[in-house]
């Protein structure tokens, strides 16, 4: 029997995963996906992800038709496509602005994920300098962001506003305690209609 269905390599944890889900809730392609919960990371190889995805990263999608594709930002192009394209924008200078947006958001996960492994280490093994340098680079690009904040509710959603609300909700989940809306009264704004989407409150973060 022919079926539509898509398997997705997950984990609730994973932002970069989020970004992939969000996406397809607001395309309407959710239905059509089973989630299988993989855990990678570490220093153990899994293996079985790796042989259809050899990165072994996640997310990783299997489409209908036995397709593989990653990461994130190839996923949703892929999703937004089957959908008929609303995420990534026709104009150029309007696919442009989304692009840099997912790019900044994207970087600003990267930059989390080495805060949050150092962050992880020993404490005599942790590289102070190192730890100052990501921990700068996201107070500016948060700077960046409350100077765009206007411009991003103005608008349609794309996939920059994803890969944004992404981002600083990674900050919220693994960062709390730097509460990054402290002066930034129109980004916080901005983020707080971003959790209010039903394809964002439906996929929080969490443990597990």
């Amino acid at each position: 029997m022919a079926t539509d269905r898509m398997v997705l390599h997950w984990s609730p944890r994973s932002p970069y995963v989020r970004k992939a889900v969000i996406a397809a809730h607001e395309l309407g392609l959710h239905h059509r996906i089973d989630r299988v919960r993989t855990v990678v990371g570490g220093t153990e190889p899994h293996h079985e992800l790796m042989r259809e995805n050899p990165l072994g990263k996640i997310p990783t999608l299997v489409l209908a038709d036995g397709t593989i594709i990653y990461d994130s930002p190839v996923v949703c192009e892929a999703l937004d496509r089957m959908a008929g394209g609303s995420l990534f924008p026709a104009d150029w200078s309007a696919r442009l602005t989304a692009l840099r947006w997912q790019a900044l958001g994207s970087g600003m996960l990267d930059i989390s994920l080495l805060r949050l492994t150092e962050r992880n280490k020993p404490e005599a093994m942790r590289s102070a300098p190192h730890e100052a340098l990501w921990k700068g680079k996201i107070e500016c690009c948060i700077d960046a962001l409350e100077a765009e904040a206007e411009t991003l509710a103005a608008t349609p959603f794309n996939i920059g506003h994803i890969a944004i609300g992404v981002a600083l909700g990674y900050l919220d989940f693994r960062f709390a305690a730097e509460a990054w809306r402290t002066g930034h009264p129109r980004l916080a704004a901005w983020h707080a209609g971003f959790n209010a989407r039903p394809s964002v409150a439906a996929n929080m973060p969490q443990e597990g």
